[in-house]
């Protein structure tokens, strides 16, 4: 009997077919001239463009991989811009100020305003959730960089947390989710190493507005890990930190990660400090200083903070993983999520299990002075 209960529960959990959705008109870069700050994909999408981009900075296309450049979503492409790839080129990076001008004077068609919008969906989900029980909305939409062992290993995580804490738990890939009606009947949301903007204008509209309502966010790794991302709000004042880089000599290094604040709730049961293996994430700013409650950091003096091209990825203060207050609501973002093996280590695990618990309570989130 227990065994047909279980089946039945999770029956509930299984979100049926979205009913048909009109095209996407509302996509945040509909109408925005093509530049060097445009998504790589969208100027590979126009045919003037991408052979424009190919005769005055073919060489920056070079320094990736062909397959970073695909046209399909979810593509490399998505989180990439000709300002950026320069950027990373360094020291000998290309006066871009040419190509600009020149992009800048190709018509936007009304081809590339569908190319454009295609990567975002209008698709509602529909759930049926058991009454009493806390429910938790698995996001795993992405136009950008997907990577599926790191995805499969943190749903598989949160599957099993949701189960053995009595958490109602369904996952999604529609942006359509984010719509006043379903964002309301959830106590957190989790994006699941979430890449690309993935959002149409009434969808960031109404994830805002949840959030500021008092609803809850999770954050993993590639969450913020975007090399050029196009929603201030969410990098600014929602994560509060944009993503630098990583190491990539080598990629994945032992590193220590010591407590911040062990009074926290985000620290309940958590040892003061131990040693992972991950790629390890560095911002532009500090967190801290944006008014989050650092919940732990990184030990810079115990692996190599060096990315490509010998860039220094050091920042001295590292947190890695924080909260804040957003209105009345609660978010929570931890940098730690690359290799699948970090979703079964004890102290992360329970890490994740104290966000969910502190981001999904009712109580409005009391703002702390920033510091």
């Amino acid at each position: 009997m227990r065994g047909i209960r279980a089946l039945v529960a999770i029956a509930l959990l299984v979100g049926a077919p979205a009913a048909w959705a009109a095209p996407v008109i509302d996509c945040p870069m509909r109408d925005a001239p093509f530049s060097i700050q445009s998504p790589i994909v969208d100027i590979l999408l126009n045919a003037d463009a991408k052979t424009l981009v190919e005769a005055q900075a073919g060489d920056l296309l070079k320094m990736l991989p062909p397959r970073f450049f695909s046209t399909t979503a979810p593509t490399f492409a998505a989180i990439l811009t000709m300002e950026k790839l320069a950027a990373m080129k360094g020291s000998g990076a290309t006066d871009l100020s040419a190509l600009d001008a020149a992009l800048r004077k190709i018509p936007v068609a009304p081809a590339d305003r569908i190319a454009r919008c295609a990567r975002y969906d209008n698709d509602r989900p529909n759930f049926i959730l058991p009454a009493g029980r806390p429910r938790l909305l698995l996001f795993e939409k992405m136009t950008g960089f997907r990577d599926g062992p790191s995805v499969d290993a943190a749903r598989a995580a949160f599957q099993t947390m949701a189960k053995r804490n009595g958490w109602a738990l369904v996952v999604t890939d529609k942006g359509g989710a984010m719509s006043p009606s379903i964002l309301r009947r959830f106590d957190a949301v989790i994006w699941n190493n979430v890449s690309g903007d993935v959002l149409t204008l009434s969808q960031r509209k109404a994830f805002r507005a949840y959030l500021e309502g008092g609803g809850g966010f999770i954050g993993v790794h590639g969450s913020a890990g975007d090399p050029a991302s196009f929603w201030n709000w969410y990098f600014d004042s929602l994560i509060g930190a944009r993503f630098a880089g990583h190491p990539m000599s080598p990629q994945f290094q032992d590193a220590r990660i010591a407590l911040s604040d062990a009074k926290s709730p985000l620290a309940d049961g958590l040892p003061g400090e131990w040693v992972m293996n991950d790629e390890w994430y560095s911002f532009t700013a500090n967190p801290r200083t944006t008014g989050a409650d650092i919940v732990a950091t990184l030990d810079e003096s115990t692996y190599s903070p060096v990315g490509m091209d010998g860039m220094q990825l050091r920042m001295g203060d590292h947190p890695i993983a924080w909260s804040r207050c957003v209105g009345r609501g609660r978010m929570f973002y931890s940098a730690i999520g690359h290799r699948p093996e970090t979703y079964g280590t004890p102290p992360y695990v329970r890490m994740l299990e104290n966000a969910i618990r502190w981001t999904g309570t009712k109580s409005a989130c009391q703002t702390k002075p920033v510091r």
